[in-house]
């Protein structure tokens, strides 16, 4: 029995999402706090923990964009056509947040300011907008003729703007727990209870969504409440709940540092578990499968040596750049 590339593809792509909602999740995060912290050096601090390696953390999204265009071309068309919108204006945020992170550490005092609520505005505006896709995909697109057949506003719901605060939410809780890990007090104190509300506030989000998608779908519904499914499935749902109140005791444990962040990325992989079990084999949904949408097997083949060559140079890089600055970030410490 041969490789079914289609799957392998689909593997890649989907790991490449999930470092990227991990590693850039984090940094946007840090920005999303900053109303939460007033002082101009903590501010600091917590920029500082991420400077040596934000660059390279966006690699993942042009990975998985990269491949998702050469391996499933059709997927990406529809994708790109139903959500020119708030693609670009993820877009747009992201560069936003690029340029106000360079210029604010070299902004005099006075301009400081303008550039600590550029970042702010364009990490919130990215987060919100890649929220609002993951959105869009679980609500489904019309295609016709291998073409998307709806309006530019049809990734315009209630429930898609729904998903993007609930993004804020994770990528905030991720950003407190890598500053819980990353800082000392007060800040490390500070983040320790903004990140227990911002955990209630996730489960929320998490409860919400799990009522509403199948609520709103039949087919996600019968995937996760029909016998024997509901049996096999029942871990994800058990598990978010212990991971979660694994983090909720982390947090009152002063003397644990690196154990809350640990526990979020478990709670962020069993959320994007569960997104991706509703959807699944369906790359667009509700109805075109991820081997209807695939490139011809040749493709996808020669764009796999290139993959497996890229993959391992940019897991090495990554690793080694977390390894050369870990520990903690000390007030007056940068990077610039």
């Amino acid at each position: 029995m041969g490789i079914d590339l289609s799957v392998v593809w689909f593997v890649l792509i989907v790991f490449a999402t999930l470092m990227y909602i991990v590693m850039d999740g984090f940094d946007l995060g840090i920005s999303i706090l900053f109303p939460f912290v007033r002082d101009a050096e903590e501010r600091d601090v917590m920029v500082n923990s991420v400077a040596p390696v934000w660059d390279g953390n966006e690699t993942w999204l042009v990975l998985g964009g990269a491949g998702l265009f050469g391996a499933f071309p059709l997927a990406y068309a529809v994708i790109i056509d139903a959500l020119t919108i708030p693609l670009t204006l993820m877009l747009i945020g992201l560069i936003f947040r690029g340029v106000a992170f360079e210029f604010r550490f070299n902004a005099t005092p006075s301009h400081r300011p303008f550039w600590d609520k550029a970042f702010l505005g364009g990490s919130l505006l990215a987060t919100f907008c890649q929220g609002v896709v993951v959105g869009a995909v679980l609500n489904g697109f019309p295609v016709v003729n291998r073409t998307f057949a709806g309006g530019p506003f049809d990734w315009l719901t209630p429930f898609t703007l729904f998903c993007g605060l609930g993004l804020v939410v994770a990528y905030a809780l991720l950003g407190a727990t890598w500053l819980v890990m990353k800082s000392e007090n007060p800040l490390q104190a500070t983040m320790r209870g903004v990140s227990r509300g911002l955990l209630l506030a996730m489960l929320a989000v998490i409860a919400v969504i799990s009522l509403w998608t199948p609520l709103a779908h039949p087919s996600i519904a019968e995937r996760w409440f029909s016998l024997p499914n509901l049996w096999y499935l029942l871990p994800v749902p058990v598990l978010t709940l212990m991971v979660a109140f694994g983090l909720w005791r982390s947090l009152n444990n002063h003397a644990s540092h690196t154990g809350a962040f640990l526990l979020t990325l478990g709670l962020i992989f069993l959320g994007f578990s569960g997104l991706g079990i509703s959807i699944w084999p369906n790359l667009i949904p509700p109805d075109i499968t991820l081997w209807q949408a695939a490139a011809p097997p040749q493709s996808q083949g020669f764009m796999l040596i290139g993959a497996l060559l890229i993959v391992p140079i940019i897991l090495i890089y990554t690793f080694w750049s977390y390894y050369v600055f870990r520990g903690k970030v000390q007030t007056g410490e940068g990077y610039h």
